[in-house]
């Protein structure tokens, strides 16, 4: 009785040490433990087993069952499961699936968490119809009964390897037979819904989350909500805002800036502007994402210094700008016609040790092409270190605009030459423009250049 006690009392301090991710020192309790005559058990190991796939390493965990072996303790499922479980956190997929082979070599019986973990690592995989495979067997061998994690964990690899209507149909059967979903398994199959763009589909399955008995979080909501602005629903998507705001929710940064980014998109600036008041009125600390959002709006409007505030704000806060943030602001700077500017903030950037920015000059060769400074968008398309297909595809469009088709067309050759695509509209404005000045040879060579182009892609 004593050792039993002494054995539990050894078990709970080691696995406080082991959540306090204090292994060493736990493994030195075991130590002091065996000199006390207090000895471990499975129970001992299999704690030290998952501490040691959380804080070190695979490894070194399946090195513990060896040492079980010279104890004279034999590992159990749960050793296996928290093996199996920590190689699949690293990404080590197949060794997950090695270890399950192992498991069943020694002829321990998985139970229903061997089973969920193998189906995580089989869709991790992208292998979903052996993960498919193995829910059947489980149902149908009846071996071990499937618990809600097993339905959550089909529904949510389903949906991320494309299977969205499948998961729809087995949240539906599951539901039949008398299933209570769970938070996760709603918010698993919203998501997808969400991301295959089944908005109708996720609102309904949002409807019936809300008459659950359960509380769709702020994280459902916004989820749909973004779903509703990608698919151009935007009086739906502010009604699911609404919806937020009158069940009390906390509204954070990303919730908000996904709102104001598609009030931006569909140029209602007005709204914005309401939205952002709102977001500052209820206390929120915007972070980079917010603030790179915020700085795009103004510079829409053409409120540069507003934009150059934030700027100048976002490090008085002590974030660090990326490269989108200053990107935003050479493309404000260049819409506003201030090139000078803008080349003084491209600058600025190299400086700050960003080095060449692809985006922000495609940016800037796009500006003066549409301001008529063609001159100055060749001589910078020249002096640019990295070009892409993006960059062809400008200085095209804007030459043909400015009627040098000639020019053009030996630009759209030498692009084709680097083996990058321009859009078909734009190779048409080249053949288009030389055929009305008389270039109708020059016309057929592109063509043929481009039939070559495309021969060999």
């Amino acid at each position: 009785m004593v050792t039993t006690l002494s054995t539990k009392l050894l078990n709970i301090t080691i696995a406080s040490m082991c959540k306090a991710r204090q292994v060493a020192n736990a493994e030195g309790v075991i130590i002091d433990g065996i000199r006390l005559g207090v000895l471990p058990d499975v129970v001992t190991y299999n704690t030290l087993i998952n501490a040691y796939c959380r804080f070190v390493s695979v490894d070194a965990a399946y090195s513990i069952l060896s040492r079980m072996k010279e104890a004279g303790i034999s590992p159990d499922v749960v050793s296996y499961n928290s093996l199996i479980s920590g190689a699949a956190r690293k990404c080590l997929l197949s060794k997950s699936l090695d270890l399950f082979e192992e498991m069943l070599a020694k002829g321990i019986n998985p139970d229903v968490w061997s089973y969920n973990i193998l189906m995580h690592c089989l869709f991790k995989l992208g292998k979903p119809d052996e993960a498919n495979r193995v829910f059947k067997d489980i149902v149908l061998n009846g071996e071990v009964d499937p618990c809600a994690a097993t339905y959550n964990v089909m529904i949510n690899g389903l949906c991320k390897n494309g299977y969205v209507s499948n998961a729809l149909m087995l949240f539906r059967n599951l539901q039949r037979h008398g299933f209570a979903p769970q938070v996760l398994t709603y918010n698993a199959l919203i998501n997808g819904l969400c991301k295959a763009r089944r908005l109708g589909d996720a609102r309904r399955v949002l409807k019936e989350f809300g008459e659950s008995g359960y509380e769709p979080n702020a994280i459902t909501y916004t989820t749909v909500m973004k779903c509703c602005f990608r698919c151009r629903r935007f009086e739906q998507g502010l009604e699911i805002l609404a919806e937020m705001r009158s069940r009390g929710y906390t509204f954070d940064g990303f919730a908000y800036c996904t709102v104001i980014a598609a009030m931006i998109k569909t140029g209602r600036m007005q709204e914005a502007e309401e939205i952002i008041e709102l977001m500052v009125s209820n206390g929120i600390r915007p972070d980079l994402v917010s603030y790179n959002t915020l700085i795009n709006l103004y510079c829409r409007q053409g409120r540069l210094e507003d934009a150059l505030r934030l700027l100048s704000e976002i490090e008085e806060e002590g974030l660090e700008c990326d490269q989108y943030t200053h990107t935003i602001i050479v493309d404000g700077l260049c819409k506003a016609g201030n090139f000078a500017g803008a080349q003084q903030h491209l600058n600025y950037m190299n400086m700050l040790g960003f080095g060449f920015n692809l985006v922000a000059f495609n940016c800037m060769l796009d500006g003066l092409g549409k301001a008529g400074h063609i001159d100055h968008a060749m001589k910078l398309f020249e002096v640019m270190e990295v070009k892409d297909s993006f960059t062809y595809t400008i200085l095209v469009h804007n030459l043909c605009k400015a009627g040098r088709f000639l020019c053009a067309s030996k630009i759209l050759v030498s692009c084709l030459k680097c083996g990058y695509h321009v859009l078909r509209v734009t190779q048409r404005a080249v053949i288009d423009g030389l055929l009305s000045i008389g270039f109708a040879n020059e016309a057929r060579k592109v063509k043929s250049k481009i039939r070559m182009a495309q021969l060999l892609r």
